[in-house]
């Protein structure tokens, strides 16, 4: 089990082909703030159907592509 499955089933689940979330939608949704390791752990959500795209620092958000 990933510290990162709430978030990785939420994407999952959303509608459309992409999705925008801010970091902090994303420290509400997992339960735990974003750091250094979401990029190690950013290869699991291959197996839910979908990427990461885009990470920008400076707006603080996180770009998430359909794959399938």
């Amino acid at each position: 089990m990933s510290k990162f499955d709430t978030l990785w089933e939420y994407v999952q689940n959303a509608e459309g082909e992409s999705l925008s979330l801010t970091f902090e939608e994303i420290q509400n949704i997992a339960g735990i703030p974003i750091d250094h390791s979401f990029l190690k752990y950013k290869k699991e959500l291959v197996t839910y159907g979908w990427q990461v795209g885009k990470i920008s620092m400076k707006e603080q958000t996180v770009h998430f592509q359909k794959t399938v």
